[in-house]
């Protein structure tokens, strides 16, 4: 379920828990596609004969694929009502703890850290973490593993100065 705001009270807000968003697999036809757009074709990630016999038993997602996914999820668990558009501001800091073996599910857990009015927009900063979804079997970690057991905040999602065209 979304939370709804407005600008006003984004800015208003103090920290607040955004919930969490819906599970998503991660598919091999989707690794595959993050790994020609970047480039990024280590067999760890395309080449599932070879990554069976690596340290996961499977292929895994890249951690900028996980990274990269940070928007469609948070606009499950926030939507602010009256903005033209949102900017992707940034990131603090990121860590990748655990691999995201094809075929996992994953989502992502959000909270509103702080917000600031910036011109006619607000710059936010959320702490998220994504999620993995339990699974069996070689290269699945035992229950639920954060990706990043510090929160990653991605800083303005949402608008920032009129200049950037954000708010």
């Amino acid at each position: 379920m979304s939370t709804k705001l407005t600008l006003a009270e984004l800015e208003a807000a103090d920290e607040l828990d955004l919930g969490t968003s819906n599970w998503e697999t991660v598919d091999q036809k989707q690794i595959d596609l993050f790994a020609e757009a970047t480039h990024d074709q280590q067999w760890i990630h395309v080449d599932p004969a070879m990554a069976a016999q690596g340290p996961f038993g499977t292929t895994v997602a890249h951690g900028y694929l996980s990274l990269s996914m940070l928007p469609y999820f948070v606009s499950q668990v926030l939507d602010v009502a009256d903005v033209r558009m949102g900017i992707n501001y940034g990131t603090e800091k990121i860590r990748f703890t655990a691999p995201v073996p094809v075929g996992s599910q994953v989502r992502l857990k959000a909270t509103l850290r702080s917000s600031e009015r910036r011109g006619e927009g607000v710059l936010y900063r959320l702490g998220v973490e994504i999620e993995i979804r339990a699974c069996t079997g070689i290269g699945c970690p035992d229950g639920e593993t954060m990706l990043s057991p510090k929160p990653m905040v991605p800083s303005g999602l949402g608008a920032a100065t009129p200049t950037s065209g954000a708010c």
